[in-house]
């Protein structure tokens, strides 16, 4: 454990240290390049120019490499996969896309998928919000904002385990150790194996993720609130309006830009939801989704590359329109700025 803790923080200031020494000598050899003399005043504005036009590009060079190496070449190396048996190596065009359109198990991972889509999103973001309106203005907000933030430092397996255990199940006449079988019994009910529930269980694992991304869009929309000018509330209040119209035709729309941003981020963080339907279900009675569905066929069975490969892609075919708008709907926040 030592040894991995000493190995970890080697890495991370030998990588810290080394950003910085690349971009430090980076714009030494710029002026170097391109040296700016004294008495020279065309040369050296010239020479400042072209530090400007090239200083960017060699500074995000590196990440743009990586980007090509990362994300470009297994983007299009998986479209190549997806027209490929299940070794790599014999053509066998569209079958795999034709495949995906019959199979049952590919269609029940959709539904799962548009069943995640219009829940946690729509949860986390109505909750973050409600969270972040009521502890806005009370003197123990912060620790109450604190305490909602918590589970989001905590890993999606480990908040998994947690919710294992408010989950569990003992069988009959054994003592329920899980939270929820504990009341279920305390209120004259029968305890219930909560993660094998057809349908229903797929609520029961979504939230967890509400539980962590809650304090997320709390945080994100308690910043936006704060902008909302003073004036346009207290002329409301002076016009007689309640807090219930104060807080949907005064607050909502003013921070709806903030608010769209927070929904369609959980949105795609819910498309590549993996790790708690791995932890708590293995994808067993009904629970599977895109991602784990695309684990399986890669991994298990002897692993199957062009059906991983299409299911791949759907993700991305997903994620990559909401990802878009996203990042266009930020670049108009900033503008408004």
């Amino acid at each position: 454990m030592i040894t991995q803790i000493v190995s970890a923080l080697g890495v991370v200031i030998v990588g810290v240290f080394a950003c910085a020494a690349y971009y430090w000598l980076s714009d030494k050899a710029l002026q170097f390049i391109f040296p700016v003399r004294d008495g020279d005043v065309i040369h050296a504005s010239r020479n400042l120019n072209r530090r400007a036009a090239v200083r960017p590009w060699l500074f995000v060079g590196p990440a743009l490499l990586l980007l090509a190496v990362y994300l470009v070449y297994p983007v299009v190396a998986t479209f190549i996969l997806s027209f490929y048996d299940r070794t790599g190596a014999n053509y066998v065009g569209l079958a795999n896309y034709v495949w995906a359109l019959y199979d049952a198990g590919f269609r029940q991972s959709i539904f799962n998928n548009i069943l995640w889509l219009a829940v946690v999103p729509a949860a986390c973001t109505f909750l973050g919000l409600v969270i972040a309106v009521m502890t806005d203005r009370i003197w123990w907000g912060n620790i109450a904002k604190s305490i909602v933030f918590m589970p989001m430092a905590i890993s999606f397996v480990g908040a998994s385990v947690i919710w294992k255990f408010i989950y569990e199940y003992r069988g009959e006449g054994q003592t329920q150790i899980g939270l929820l079988n504990a009341l279920v019994e305390f209120f004259g009910g029968n305890p219930q194996v909560w993660i094998s529930m057809p349908f229903w269980n797929n609520f029961f694992l979504m939230v967890i993720l509400i539980w962590i991304q809650t304090g997320f869009a709390m945080v994100i929309l308690s910043a936006a609130l704060r902008g909302i000018p003073e004036e346009t509330i207290e002329a409301a209040v002076i016009d007689g309006a309640n807090g219930w119209q104060i807080f949907w035709k005064i607050m909502v729309p003013q921070i709806w830009g903030t608010i769209a941003v927070v929904w369609t981020t959980i949105t795609i963080l819910v498309l590549k939801v993996f790790d708690i339907v791995l932890t708590m279900t293995n994808g067993q009675w009904n629970t599977m989704v895109l991602a784990n569905l695309m684990f399986d066929w890669m991994f298990r069975g002897g692993g199957d590359s062009g059906r991983s490969a299409v299911i791949a892609l759907v993700i991305m075919a997903a994620v990559t329109p909401i990802m878009i708008w996203n990042i266009r709907q930020a670049n108009r926040e900033m503008e408004g700025r």
